[in-house]
């Protein structure tokens, strides 16, 4: 079986077709999905899709790509977290790909959710975007190795990889590593130990090859563990394997049930 640790059901183009996509997932072995959450006005479709079904979860955060929203601050993000389907805290991180000006307003709130994650216990779901070295500070200096997390669609080098995986972190590889030219990013895929790997798809994101260019649906994190099984020189079996129990070790909230 496998699981999908990191998608967007509750976007425009995924929720419409809800029952549909549940349905695919079942067809393909993807037993349980996170639903992941970018605003706080979104918020309450996240958890909606975690209370309709069992084998869904959710999480609680702010996305660092958006600015005219909702800004949360930790005792809320921490009450909000209460939840009994939220599992995480995220997703957050740095994002100077879109800000190009490195807002300060963004390690703010990255560190504002580091916080929480901290005081709710419940790790951490990271993103970063040509923003690696000040993430990883902020990750050091905020103390994100006592509740660990994972570096959700990772795109980084071996060396930050590394780094994040001595923070305690998990590393999650989506469609992108099935990619013709993500050759480094399938080097990263082979070097991260076993029980440090997760597979997403970051859906309706960046589908995997042969979707790529599709809408993308948690029924294809099948195809995502298949590019990296390719690219570790292991059975589909073994990186199924692996990653589901990684899943259930790192956001301990969730059950498998």
């Amino acid at each position: 079986m496998f699981v999908d640790s990191h998608c967007h059901l509750d976007f425009p183009g995924l929720i419409e077709h809800e029952a549909e996509h549940l349905a695919r997932m079942a067809d393909n072995g993807v037993s349980h999905a996170l639903c992941v959450s970018v605003k706080l006005e979104t918020l309450p479709a996240v958890i909606g899709l975690a209370e309709r079904h069992a084998h869904l979860f959710a999480s609680v955060g702010v996305h660092p790509d958006n600015a005219d929203c909702d800004e949360p601050d930790e005792a809320r993000l921490v009450a909000l977290a209460a939840h009994p389907k939220v599992v995480a805290i995220g997703e957050t991180g740095l994002d100077y790909y879109w800000h190009k000006d490195a807002p300060e307003w963004q390690r703010q709130r990255f560190r504002t959710h580091i916080r929480a994650a901290r005081a709710c216990s419940k790790p951490l779901i990271v993103h970063t975007r040509s923003a690696a070295a000040d993430t990883l500070r902020l990750m050091r200096e905020e103390g994100a190795d006592a509740v660990g997390g994972v570096m959700h669609c990772f795109t980084e080098s071996l060396e930050v990889a590394r780094e994040a995986l001595d923070l305690g972190f998990y590393i999650s590889f989506s469609g992108i590593v099935s990619f013709k030219n993500a050759e480094d990013l399938r080097v990263v895929a082979r070097m991260v130990p076993a029980d440090r790997l997760l597979v997403e798809t970051d859906a309706p994101y960046l589908a995997p090859v042969p979707f790529r260019g599709k809408t993308n649906q948690p029924a294809y994190v099948r195809h995502v563990a298949e590019a990296v099984a390719a690219a570790r020189g292991e059975s589909l079996d073994a990186v199924a394997d692996a990653t589901t129990r990684n899943f259930f070790r790192l956001f301990k909230d969730a059950h498998a049930s």
